[in-house]
């Protein structure tokens, strides 16, 4: 897999998220400057059969290059109506080649394995029940989780005013609506 790309800057030292500034000292041969690490941040969508329901598609997307993510499920045996109305139609309407359907197992190895270029991932969202949905499925058994022991950071933003149906290019489709988020959250 080929590895997203690092966001370093030289200059002036930028705050994160938090306020806190990540300096690292990079060195070339003859040429030392202070470089500031940005962690990658990336947009979080997922569908599900209804509330509480089965998760159905998970995508990720990052702030910066095309190296998006995209997951459909196998579909529950009961799928609700709206939901086969809404969102069963457009599962596959994402770039040629990036449509995956894996079961959960092969699924949450591969979330792992796309994040595990990163040292300090930042999962963002705009709903709770996405982060839920995410978090249940690097959950691979009783006492076993997906690969990510280099850790992972989830944040629930404050979307108001935001729709992903109103925004997006496909709406009801994770990735589409992950970029609509992504698209959202750098407006200002």
């Amino acid at each position: 897999m080929m590895r997203r790309w690092r966001a370093w800057q030289l200059g002036k030292p930028r705050a994160n998220a938090t306020g806190v500034c990540q300096k690292a000292v990079v060195r070339w041969p003859h040429i030392e400057r202070q470089a500031v690490l940005l962690f990658m941040r990336y947009f979080l969508d997922t569908e599900f059969n209804g509330f509480g329901g089965a998760l159905m598609s998970v995508a990720l997307v990052p702030e910066h290059g095309d190296q998006e993510f995209y997951v459909a499920l196998p579909l529950p045996d009961d799928v609700e109506p709206w939901v086969a109305q809404h969102v069963v139609p457009y599962l596959r309407h994402v770039p040629p080649g990036i449509y995956l359907e894996l079961n959960r197992i092969e699924a949450a190895d591969h979330v792992a394995a796309y994040l595990e270029g990163d040292d300090d991932p930042l999962i963002i969202a705009d709903w709770p029940e996405d982060l839920a949905h995410f978090c249940a499925l690097l959950v691979k058994g009783p006492a076993l989780m997906a690969g990510v022991d280099f850790g992972l950071r989830l944040e629930l933003i404050n979307a108001a005013g935001f729709s992903a149906a109103a925004n997006s290019r496909v709406p009801h489709n994770a990735l589409h609506d992950a970029r609509a988020l992504r698209d959202f959250y750098f407006a200002d």
